[in-house]
């Protein structure tokens, strides 16, 4: 009676299991039949009871499929017993009466790699390596670990060695700029506007090209030849709004709003110091003669001089006005000019402040008269003068020696500010006079005659900033407002 017991209340469990359709109950006959004829006798071993007095519409061959010596042992399940028993399993309908039927699923290849998506396959990391997808044995493990230190060690190859192109340009005499016309590469290259680009000063590896955005990020490319993203630097929290390679093209520094300026090695990605301002950092500037002491200026009447040596401030420039638009630093860096964005109705004071770097005194703060902000300056490389973007949508050219007189017989005009940061940058030759526009497209000037030369269609949001190479001898960079970089030659 114990036994019997047993099997109701077993089966009681499989009253929804009963009402099954007719192929159901079939096919549960049928696995009966199977493990009977096994067997060689009708009947449950497991209860002793005759195959006639069991019943036909209810679900047998979970108590049938139990060999249990205790009531303690779990039921084993109908693919359970057929494997204990070496019988194929047979296949059963989806509506089948068979307890707990187990999908099968047949076992992957040794070395074959799961899909994985193309976006997610070539999403960059944070050093801005495409890494690979994973790998199931342990073969592919190997063969992924090497692709990706094959990877790493190419990003960190072309940081620091010459590129084929700019190769056969080192050593000789730079020339006369010429006008590029046409796209080389089209980077997409932020998910924000894109601040400003530069290439790398040193000759060896100007084939590097920094770009800095509002989406918090840094990134150098490899801006001659292959368009690729060898770095990303994520120093800041906030918006990046300015950054500039050091004078040995292993460092670069950048603001941002975040307040702090980092300096940051190139190879490494690494943080080399990182300082703290109380305001909104804007605008920087490395002192020619001391590359390891830097400026910093924005949202503050003041500019701050600190050492990289020691991360402390050195020096405090104070001037009384709200924003610092840009710092040049002029020949020798003895003496820099700040940008302001104090204005007056009829005339602009204190726009353009000129400053002693040793004794902080003001040299002087009435250079430009004109009520127009100038948001960018550029330092000519050979001639002793100086320009200033200005939002009457011309550029302005000044004399880089006391007084620092404004020169009113010449100007560059042509382009449109409207209130963005325009950026404006000399040739290495000094020859030509770039400057972006906020039509989005990119202007070329003569610097004797300040005429017009070529005007290149290059983006449909406004053109921050465009930089010439310092030896390819037609190429540049621009980026613009959407966060997209293009190269041309």
């Amino acid at each position: 009676m114990a036994s019997l017991s047993l099997v109701a209340y077993e089966d009681s469990g499989s009253d929804e299991e009963s009402a099954t359709n007719n192929e159901g109950v079939s096919s549960t006959l049928k696995c009966d039949s199977a493990v009977e004829q096994f067997l060689g006798r009708p009947g449950s071993p497991a209860t002793g009871v005759p195959r006639d007095r069991q019943s036909t519409n209810t679900t047998t061959v979970g108590p049938l499929c139990q060999f249990k010596s205790s009531p303690w042992e779990q039921p084993h399940s109908v693919d359970c017993c057929k494997k204990a028993l070496q019988i194929p399993p047979h296949p059963s309908p989806k509506n089948s009466a068979c307890p707990n039927p187990v999908k099968r699923l047949a076992p992957s290849p040794v070395g074959v790699r799961p899909y994985m998506p193309k976006r997610q396959r070539l999403a960059p990391t944070d050093d801005g390596v495409m890494m690979p997808g994973p790998s199931v044995s342990s073969g592919p493990v190997e063969v992924t670990a090497a692709v990706t230190t094959t990877s790493q060690a190419s990003c960190a190859q072309m940081l620091s060695e010459v590129s084929d192109r700019v190769r056969p340009f080192l050593g000789q005499k730079v020339g006369r700029m010429e006008l590029p016309r046409r796209v080389l590469l089209q980077l997409q290259a932020h998910q924000g506007p894109v601040n400003t680009v530069q290439w790398c000063p040193v000759p060896h590896t100007s084939h590097l090209l920094l770009s800095a955005s509002m989406d918090r990020t840094v990134k150098i490319w490899d801006g001659a030849e292959s368009g690729r993203c060898l770095r990303t630097i994520s120093a800041h929290s906030g918006a990046v709004r300015d950054a500039c390679w050091a004078q040995c093209g292993r460092r670069l520094l950048s603001g941002s709003f975040d307040t702090t300026a980092t300096l940051t090695d190139v190879e490494t990605g690494s943080e080399v110091v990182k300082v703290r301002n109380q305001f909104k950092v804007s605008c920087l500037a490395l002192q020619p003669a001391d590359p390891d002491v830097f400026l910093c200026g924005g949202f503050s009447p003041e500019v701050k001089a600190w050492d990289a040596r020691s991360s402390k401030m050195v020096r405090t420039y104070k001037a009384g006005i709200q924003q610092t638009l840009d710092i040049l630093f002029l020949s020798g860096g003895k003496e820099f000019v700040t940008s302001s964005d104090s204005v007056s109705r009829d005339s602009a004071d204190r726009t353009l402040i000129a400053w002693d770097f040793e004794t902080t005194a003001k040299v002087s703060n009435q250079i430009f008269h004109e009520r127009y902000t100038c948001p960018s300056l550029a330092l000519h490389p050979e001639s002793e003068c100086f320009v200033a973007q200005t939002n009457g949508n011309y550029i302005a050219v000044f004399s880089s020696q006391r007084p620092y007189r404004i020169n009113k017989r010449r100007r560059y005009e042509g382009h449109k500010v409207e209130g963005y940061a325009i950026q404006c940058e000399f040739s290495r030759c000094g020859s030509l006079l770039a400057s972006g526009s906020s039509s989005g497209s990119v202007h070329f000037y003569d610097h004797q005659s300040s005429r017009t030369l070529h005007t290149l269609r290059a983006h449909q949001q406004a053109c921050m900033c465009v930089s010439l190479h310092p030896i390819l001898p037609s190429v540049a960079a621009t980026c613009d407002w959407s966060g997209e970089i293009k190269i041309w030659h």
